[in-house]
């Protein structure tokens, strides 16, 4: 349990780091976007490529990743369900709410959870990539074309290279397919820059929480409510009944199917939600609600299940 505690501290105190550095304003006005650019356009990128890299890609079709794949999508779906009926959110809100519903927090809870609950530090490692190569990318192109308006074949094709986070995962995913060891010049320097990726948009997460009232009233607030039950109980129910009916796993893959699936909404979305103006509060308040409540399932499921 103590890979729980130990991760939820880090998100803890780093958001409540950037919370105080907005109240004192010691950033000055425009911090906050700052710091999400530069995560954005700079960290991220970096810290994509030296995990992508180092990753091994051939572990993308194993049947336990087949299983985060489908409650992810399960999850985003159940949500854009919910919008066409009630919610009545835009295009690219609905996208930030699909996302909060489906896209976990396999970096800064997944990786202590995975060593300590799963005594398994590989385990969170295709589901990463997953989320890195196939479910950010595919975000960031709908949410570029909802926001622009328009969606070509140009668009596509282009969109590796004007998006720097897309271009970051692959470029390490040629590496690594490739077998390559990328020089320590070269690597060194960005594992320093990817290693400032999270901190920055934990901060600018805490920052973003300075003058606003979590889940208030409105529609972000029923949007939210909607994703944070959707992430929280429905996603792990459903990689439970995929882990142990469809795909038949033994008792420790489907423990960590449902501990995955357990993980709180990633502070990735609020970065991707900042980038393009769209659906912050939705991603916000569901990112916050969604850490509170993912130690209860988290500790559920290891006594449950473990």
């Amino acid at each position: 349990m103590e890979g729980i505690l130990t991760g939820f501290a880090i998100i803890a105190v780093v958001i409540a780091a950037g919370y105080l550095t907005g109240r004192l304003r010691l950033g000055g006005d425009g911090a906050q976007h700052a710091l999400n650019r530069i995560a954005f356009f700079v960290a991220s990128p970096a810290l994509l490529f030296t995990v992508v890299a180092d990753a091994d890609l051939a572990e993308l079709f194993h049947a336990p990743l087949l299983v985060q794949g489908a409650a992810a999508v399960v999850a985003a779906g159940l949500f854009v369900v919910a919008n066409a009926v009630r919610l009545r959110l835009s295009a690219s809100e609905a996208t930030v709410g699909a996302v909060s519903a489906g896209y976990v927090n396999a970096n800064n809870i997944g990786l202590p959870v995975a060593v300590y609950v799963l005594d398994d530090p590989g385990a969170v490692v295709p589901l990463l990539l997953l989320q890195l190569l196939v479910f950010a990318p595919l975000t960031l192109l709908l949410l570029d074309a909802q926001t622009s308006g328009r969606l070509s074949v140009r668009l596509v094709l282009t969109q590796p290279v004007r998006n720097p986070i897309i271009l970051g995962s692959v470029a390490g995913a040629v590496v690594s397919a490739l077998g390559w060891r990328v020089p320590a010049p070269v690597l060194a320097p960005l594992e320093i820059l990817g290693g400032a990726a999270i901190p920055m948009m934990l901060m600018a997460f805490g920052m973003s929480l300075h003058g606003s009232r979590p889940l208030r009233r409105g529609s972000s607030r029923a949007a939210a409510a909607v994703a944070t039950v959707i992430k929280a109980v429905v996603m792990p129910a459903v990689a439970f009944a995929l882990a142990r009916y469809a795909f038949r796993l033994d008792d420790d893959e489907v423990l960590a199917a449902v501990v995955l699936a357990g993980l709180p909404t990633a502070q990735n979305v609020f970065n991707y939600a900042s980038r393009f103006h769209r659906g912050e509060v939705l991603s916000r308040d569901t990112i916050l609600v969604t850490t509170i409540l993912s130690p209860v399932v988290l500790f559920a499921a290891a006594l449950l299940l473990g």
